[in-house]
């Protein structure tokens, strides 16, 4: 599944930019990935725009519908709020991912709002605990899905390849 998030994070710079997904099934069937990879990635990937737009306050209505925004998920933590992970996120995301969660969160460049749809992305994603790898790329496309690029160096340490980083 995330060669294929990462294909599409690749190819499609923001979300909007990115096809219906029918359109983007056939798409990644001709490229050649398998059907239960496009399958679960095509899942996640609906499970990301629904947790983007709620975390923003927004929700798709039916057309015929009046289009009062809906209460958002998420209400902006207060500067002194301190996020408590219970049990089950704890053994999902394991120490490494929540330790990485946190250095982003107090270097500054993952907010609260995106911090939430970034866990609950992880916690949609198979396997346990998540892989730091697999947690970098969950990042990047709640990044995408909000039509934002990290900061250079957040976009680095995102990106890099520990094996080739050599210590100074």
């Amino acid at each position: 599944m995330f060669e294929v998030l990462v294909f599409v994070y690749e190819n499609y710079y923001t979300g909007e930019a990115c096809p219906e997904p029918a359109h983007l099934e056939r798409k990644l069937s001709a490229v050649g990935f398998e059907p239960e990879e496009i399958g679960d990635a095509l899942t996640w990937l609906a499970g990301l725009e629904t947790a983007a737009k709620g975390s923003m306050g927004f929700a798709i209505a039916p057309a015929k519908a009046p289009q009062t925004p809906p209460e958002p998920w998420l209400r902006q933590p207060s500067p002194y709020s301190v996020r408590i992970y219970p049990t089950y996120e704890q053994n999902h995301l394991g120490a490494q991912c929540l330790g990485f969660i946190s250095f982003l969160e107090s270097a500054g460049v993952l907010p609260a709002h995106m911090r939430e749809v970034v866990i609950d992305r992880a916690m949609a994603a198979p396997g346990a605990p998540v892989t730091l790898e697999d947690l970098k790329v969950i990042i990047l496309m709640v990044y995408w899905s909000f039509g934002q690029e990290p900061e250079a160096l957040v976009l680095d340490e995102l990106c890099e390849d520990r094996v080739e980083r050599v210590a100074h």
